[in-house]
């Protein structure tokens, strides 16, 4: 079988091999397990792979496409000069491929989205990787895309594979989820809510993400007589700016700032912290949630996307809100109730030590 990639993930080209961020390249080497050869569609630089970047299992036939980029007049104006090509390339791989897969939500996603429309027979599989949640406020190219996803009539011989269950779906939309760690990981942990409480934060230290705001609320629970810690797993944009406030802060001593770790160093550090906090905008399938449950790590999240959902409504995990004392206020509370928190720390590893990678490969080989 013949197998497409199309994504707008960029991929570095590095002795022969192609590379691009850890958690994409895992999941997509279980589906290429079942793959006889192979074709990506992605933008490609020529650089050194990162810390945290890892290569295909195979080969791919690889097509190099360049990004596209609609903020500015310069980069809409070279982005539409640019997709007529981007659309040949598509098509032209869509009619070599005996199963065509999609990463989406992204710019060549939505080019790619419209391509398969010409293509009802030939088998499909998307894989939705935002937030699909009908209802939340999005760019105009992901709602176009989840809208063609959607679509009965456009789309055909297709799953698209969302993270969440959600109302007023056609038959196209599978609720799926993502693993990362085996069956062979599971073991219980129990949680001593005493001492020092760790809280922990794990990903890209990005607008997105809100790392100020999971500083600023472990800060608020140390100023009310917490005995609390955080640590910071990440690296981003706002890495200067956080060191500058953290610097800055009369609790800087309990906060710090770890960089990025693998996931073998991040599970010793799920099973050592109480609490992790992920207060994003928006999100997935939150993997960094997903983990720490497996392990008994409380989240305290924000409700978006599926959040909810993985977290029980709060029998799982905390909802918070992004603002500061409401969120402050309903972990005190918790804190007072701290058998509660041996419960919620149960059930969270319960539910998330369902979702192991041989039960992922198991369900992507029926979609093969």
């Amino acid at each position: 079988m013949k197998f497409a990639i199309i994504t707008y993930i960029e991929h570095v080209a590095y002795n022969g091999k192609f590379y691009s961020y850890e958690p994409y390249m895992s999941e997509m080497n279980i589906w290429l397990n079942g793959v006889d050869e192979f074709m990506v569609l992605a933008p490609k630089i020529n650089l050194k792979p990162l810390a945290g970047e890892t290569a295909y299992i195979k080969d791919p036939v690889f097509t190099e496409v360049p990004s596209l980029n609609f903020k500015g007049l310069t980069n809409i104006l070279l982005s539409l000069f640019r997709t007529p090509l981007i659309l040949i390339k598509i098509y032209r791989i869509f009619l070599e491929a005996d199963h065509i897969h999609l990463r989406c939500p992204g710019n060549i996603s939505l080019l790619a989205c419209i391509i398969q429309v010409f293509f009802p027979k030939k088998p499909k599989t998307v894989k939705y990787a935002g937030d699909w949640d009908p209802e939340s406020d999005q760019p105009l190219s992901y709602r176009l895309q989840k809208w063609i996803l959607n679509n009965r009539f456009l789309s055909r011989n297709i799953k698209v594979l969302v993270y969440g269950n959600w109302k007023n779906q056609s038959d196209n939309i599978i609720p799926f989820f993502t693993a990362s760690f085996s069956e062979e990981e599971i073991a219980p942990v129990n949680k001593e809510f005493d001492g020092t409480l760790k809280f922990m934060f794990v990903g890209s230290l990005s607008e997105g993400k809100r790392p100020l705001i999971a500083i600023k609320l472990v800060e608020a629970l140390i100023s009310q007589g917490v005995d609390a810690s955080l640590k910071i797993y990440g690296n981003g944009v706002l890495l200067k700016e956080l060191e500058d406030y953290i610097k800055n802060s009369t609790f800087s001593e309990a906060i710090s700032i770890e960089g990025f770790r693998n996931k073998k160093e991040l599970k010793q550090r799920y099973r050592e912290s109480h609490f992790l906090v992920l207060p994003s905008k928006s999100e997935g399938w939150p993997k960094a949630v997903a983990e720490a449950m497996f392990f008994g790590c409380i989240p305290v999240a924000t409700n978006v996307s599926c959040v909810s959902c993985m977290m029980g409504e709060g029998e799982r995990g905390i909802i918070i809100p992004v603002d500061l004392d409401q969120a402050k206020k309903i972990i005190l509370d918790k804190l007072e109730k701290r058998n509660e928190l041996k419960v919620i720390s149960k059930n969270a590893q319960k539910w998330s030590q369902q979702y192991t990678l041989e039960r992922f490969e198991t369900e992507i080989r029926k979609f093969l």
